[in-house]
């Protein structure tokens, strides 16, 4: 699942909507909503992110986190480290190896570090 997949089903599970009924108001296939809640599809569309956030009368930022969760919710990730340095080479094929094994404490602790830095940026 990715955080725009999980963020979706809370916000549908809160509303008491059924898959079912939020794909044919939006009028996507039941399949493709199931797809993207469970992270095998790719990034939504930035419109169809839009619909979902009207859908569920969300707006300024819960739209924007929502819009946010969808930018970082590609489960087939690809990392460029080209004239990167070899260190961040060998850490990105490390994570990509590992990432499966390791403890959802130790990916949040990565992750807050992670979000630590972008934000000094």
């Amino acid at each position: 699942m990715t955080p725009f997949g999980l963020r979706v089903r809370e916000l549908r599970h809160h509303q008491r909507i059924t898959l079912k009924k939020m794909a044919g108001d939006l009028q996507i296939s039941a399949a493709y909503l199931s797809a993207l809640e469970h992270g095998h599809r790719g990034r939504p569309s930035f419109s169809l992110v839009e619909q979902m956030c009207s859908y569920f009368n969300i707006i300024w930022e819960e739209a924007e986190e929502l819009q946010r969760l969808a930018a970082l919710s590609h489960p087939k990730v690809t990392l460029d480290t080209s004239g990167l340095s070899p260190t961040a080479t060998e850490y990105a094929n490390l994570l990509a190896r590992e990432v499966r094994t390791l403890s959802e404490p130790r990916l949040k602790e990565m992750l807050s570090y992670l979000k630590k830095s972008a934000a000094l940026k």
